[in-house]
C-alpha cells in the first residue's frame, strides 16, 4: 500500500509543557488507523494537527509526500467528524449535508447526486427533510459522518465520535463506521480511550501513552504481543507475571519452568509473563501446571470471572500506638520539644549511635515563638541487649529535656517459602498521621517494613499497607498495620461455575504466554 501521511518527530508544546515528544508515524492509504490511549496522551493534538487547527513546534507532516505546514483546513482533502456533530440546527438533513457542497458553489444536480448517495450509505435517505433536532444521537452521528464525506476527502478524522452514545448504539455504530470505511475506500483515522472499540475497528492501532507511541500494529499484534506493560494492561484483561527467560523457549516463574514460544532475550533476563484470561483453563488440581485456590466468582452474562490465587503474598502486622502528647516547653529558653517512644531488634543493639536514636524517637527542638529548630545537643540511655524498656533523655543546651522509652525486642520477621517480611511497631502522634502527605509511603518508613529473598540476595517490593482507620479522622490508641507482598492472583475467563474455595489446577499452552522485557 501507499504511504499517504507521515508525521516525522513531530514535537509539540502548550505553555511550556511537551504533550507531544517526537512522534514519528506512517498512514497508509484505505487503512482504519486507530489512536488509542487515555485522556491526555496526545491523541487528540496529533488529529488537530493533522487538520490544520494546530501546527507543531517541531517536525513535519507530509500528506501524499508533500509538507502540509501552512495549508489552512479546508484546503487540505481531511474532514474531520467531532464527538458534538457540531451540526447546524437550522437546517435538515438534506441541507446538513449539502452544507459544503454549496459552499464550493456545485451544481445543483451534483448537490442532490452527491447528498442522496451520501444518505444511502448511511442509511437516512427517507430523513432527508427531517431536521437534526428531532434526530436520535445515532442518527445525527450518521448525519455528521455523511457531511464529511459528500466533499470527497482522502482522509477522514473522527475525534471520539461515539463517546456521546449509549452502549448498545456504539456497538451498532462501530460496526457501520468499519462498513463505510469499507464502501468508500478512504483512510479512517479515529481517536478513543475505549479499547474494544479500537480492536474491533481498526486495521492498525496506535497505543500512546504521555505523548509517547508505545506500540504500532494490528489488533491481533497489540492484543497478543504487548511491548510492555502498560499496552497488555491497557489493551484488553491481562495477568502479568515476573519471571526469568531462562533461555530460548523457556520460561521460570512461580519457581517453576515453562515452554514457550518466544525468544531473542538475554539468558536469566528479568522479564514479564503476560496470559489473558480466555488462554487459562481450570482443570482437576492433579492435571494442572499450578495449583491455586478460587478466591472470586462473577457472572459476566456469557461467561464467568473467576480469580484463583495460586500464592498467597507474604503479610506480617504491626501495632501503631497513636498518642497526643504536648510538646515540652521551657519558657525560659524560648524552647519545645518532643520525642517518641519507639522499638529496636535486640541485634540493633551493639552498632546503636545516638544519631540512630534521635532519628527513631523522631525526636525534635525549635525555638517556640519562631518553629528554629535547635539541636539536641545530649542524650542520655543505658541500654542492654536483652528485651525490656529502656529509659532515654534528649537534651538541649538550654536543658530543654524530653524522657521516652526504647523498647528493645526480638527481630519482627515472617519467612513464607522463599519469602521474608520484616517491619517493627510503631509509636506516633496524631499530628504525624495527619499530616502526613502519603502516608501508606509513610508508614512502611516509620515501620521500616521490607522484604527480601530467603537467600538475602533481593529486594521484594511491598505492595500491600492495610489499616482500618481514616487518617483525617485518627484518635489516641493502638491500631494493626500489615504489610504485605504481593501474591499470585490470575483472572480466568471461563464458562464453568466453580465455588470460592474450590482447589483448582491451570492450564495453558506454551503460545498462551506472551513474553515482554521486564520494565525498569
Amino acid at each position: 500500500m501507499k504511504k499517504l501521511i507521515q508525521f516525522k518527530n513531530i514535537v509539540k508544546e502548550f505553555d511550556s509543557q511537551i504533550v507531544l515528544k517526537g512522534i514519528n508515524l506512517d498512514i497508509y492509504e484505505n487503512e482504519f488507523v486507530t489512536l488509542l490511549g487515555p485522556s491526555g496522551c496526545g491523541k487528540t493534538t496529533i488529529l488537530r494537527i493533522l487538520g490544520g487547527f494546530l501546527e507543531p513546534n517541531e517536525g513535519e507532516v507530509l500528506f501524499d509526500g508533500v509538507d502540509i505546514a501552512g495549508i489552512p483546513p479546508y484546503k487540505r482533502e481531511i474532514n474531520t467528524v467531532f464527538q458534538k456533530y457540531a451540526l447546524f440546527p437550522h437546517l435538515n438533513v438534506y441541507d446538513n449535508v449539502a452544507f459544503g457542497l454549496k459552499i464550493k458553489k456545485e451544481p445543483k444536480d451534483i448537490i442532490e447526486q452527491k447528498v442522496m448517495r451520501m444518505l444511502r450509505l448511511v442509511g437516512l435517505e427517507e430523513y432527508k427533510k427531517r431536521r437534526v433536532t428531532e434526530m436520535s444521537g445515532g442518527q445525527q452521528q450518521r448525519v455528521a459522518i455523511a457531511r464529511a464525506l459528500v466533499n470527497e476527502p482522502k482522509v477522514l478524522l473522527l475525534d471520539e465520535p461515539l463517546g456521546a452514545l449509549d452502549l448498545k448504539l456504539r456497538k451498532e455504530m462501530q460496526r457501520e463506521l468499519k462498513r463505510i470505511q469499507q464502501e468508500v475506500g478512504i483512510t479512517f483515522i479515529y481517536v478513543t480511550h475505549d479499547q474494544e472499540e479500537a480492536l474491533t475497528m481498526s486495521d492498525k492501532i496506535v497505543v500512546m501513552k504521555n505523548g509517547e507511541i508505545q506500540q504500532t500494529g494490528t489488533p491481533t499484534d497489540i492484543y497478543n504481543e504487548p511491548v510492555n506493560r502498560y499496552v497488555a494492561d491497557f489493551i484488553g484483561e491481562s495477568n502479568i507475571i515476573e519471571g526469568i527467560m531462562q533461555e530460548d523457549r523457556r520460561v521460570v516463574f512461580e519457581d517453576k519452568v515453562f515452554d514457550c514460544v518466544d525468544s531473542g532475550f538475554e539468558k536469566n533476563e528479568e522479564v514479564e509473563v503476560v496470559i489473558r484470561p480466555e488462554d487459562i483453563d481450570i482443570v482437576p488440581a492433579k492435571d494442572g501446571k499450578l495449583t491455586g485456590t478460587v478466591r472470586s466468582v462473577i457472572f459476566k452474562g456469557v461467561h464467568y470471572e473467576t480469580i484463583v490465587e495460586t500464592k498467597t503474598g507474604t503479610r506480617i502486622t504491626v501495632e501503631m500506638t497513636v498518642s497526643d502528647p504536648k510538646p515540652v516547653q521551657n519558657i525560659s529558653a524560648d524552647e519545645s520539644m518532643s520525642a517518641n517512644d519507639f522499638y529496636i531488634d535486640i541485634s540493633d543493639i551493639p552498632e546503636l549511635t545516638k544519631g540512630d536514636i534521635i532519628a527513631r524517637a523522631d525526636a525534635q527542638a525549635w525555638k517556640t515563638s519562631t518553629e528554629e529548630l535547635v539541636s539536641i545537643t545530649k542524650v542520655d540511655y543505658e541500654v542492654k541487649a536483652e528485651k525490656g524498656s529502656y529509659p532515654v533523655t534528649f537534651s538541649t543546651a538550654s536543658g530543654t529535656a524530653v524522657a521516652i522509652h526504647m523498647i528493645v525486642a526480638d527481630e519482627n520477621k515472617v519467612e513464607n517459602g522463599n519469602e521474608v517480611i520484616y517491619a517493627v511497631n510503631i509509636y506516633k502522634t496524631i499530628d504525624d498521621i495527619k499530616e502526613s502527605i502519603v502516608l501508606d509511603t509513610d508508614l512502611k518508613t516509620w515501620a521500616n517494613a521490607q522484604a527480601w529473598t530467603a537467600d538475602g540476595e533481593t529486594g521484594i517490593a511491598i505492595t500491600g499497607v492495610d489499616y482500618d482507620f481514616e487518617q483525617e479522622n485518627i484518635a489516641t490508641g493502638t491500631y494493626p498495620i500489615t504489610f504485605s507482598t504481593r501474591g499470585y492472583e490470575y483472572k480466568i475467563d471461563t464458562t464453568e461455575k466453580y465455588e470460592i474455595g474450590d482447589r483448582v489446577g491451570l492450564d495453558f499452552e506454551p503460545d498462551d504466554l506472551h513474553i515482554m522485557s521486564r520494565e525498569g
